[in-house]
């Protein structure tokens, strides 16, 4: 199993960035899919997920309405779309599997992540 996430770099405020999850060997769609964000010398936070099948979506306070996340069966890829960033938002992103499907409790699969860097 691989999760490999991939869209970061760097961008201005108030501008966008899509961030990619693509998996190898699991079908994403059974899966809870979460992605979160680790800052320098700071613990890492759960930024969103969407739960499998009916794809419930969950958000944390700190980017809600302006990241989305979704998912793209066909590509077997979650998606998260990060609008209106800051630079708080600056961090390496991850995206996870959970087997158990509701986004709530621990993980199973992660990823390498991608750095996101807000800066004019």
């Amino acid at each position: 199993v691989q999760l490999q996430a991939s869209g970061g770099g760097l961008v201005q405020p108030g501008g966008s960035l899509r961030l990619s999850c693509a998996a190898s060997g699991i079908n994403l769609d059974d899966y809870a899919i979460g992605w979160f964000r680790q800052a320098p010398g700071k613990v890492r936070e759960g930024v969103s997920c969407i739960t499998k099948r009916v794809g419930t979506t969950y958000y944390a306070d700190s980017v809600k309405g302006r990241f989305t996340i979704s998912r793209e069966n066909a590509k077997n890829t979650v998606y998260l779309q990060m609008n209106s960033v800051k630079p708080e938002d600056t961090a390496v992103y991850s995206c996870a599997a959970q087997i158990l499907g509701n986004c709530q409790g621990g993980y199973d699969y992660w990823g390498q992540g991608t750095q996101v860097t807000v800066s004019s």
